[in-house]
């Protein structure tokens, strides 16, 4: 089990390994995402991984990640600033982390 928590991982380090923002990426089409009142859970049906969403401002992001050219178009869609160092470590951290356990994937 993951936790992907923009946010509210105030405490967290960097990515597990480096999110490319300027990527298109998606949700991975084996993947169910369903809203919570807390955020929202990620549901894996091919590696049965199940992550949590702890932000709406995230779930917003990862929803809409297949309807923008870029991860930061995302991103600034729904109001992050990406360009706030600290916000940018928080958001990236929890996109690598959806990227690692192939929550997300990359378009080509």
């Amino acid at each position: 089990m993951t936790s992907a928590a923009a946010p509210a991982g105030a405490g967290q380090t960097a990515a597990p390994a480096a999110f490319d923002l300027d990527a298109g990426w998606r949700l991975h089409p084996g993947v169910a995402l369903r809203p919570e009142p807390f955020g929202a859970l990620l549901y894996h049906f091919h590696t049965r991984k199940l992550s949590f969403l702890k932000s709406p401002t995230i779930v917003e992001v990862v929803r809409t990640l297949a309807d923008h050219p870029t991860a930061r178009a995302a991103c600034a869609a729904a109001g992050v600033p990406i360009d706030d160092p600290g916000t940018a470590r928080l958001y990236l951290h929890a996109l690598g982390q959806l990227a690692a356990s192939r929550m997300i994937e990359e378009t080509s």
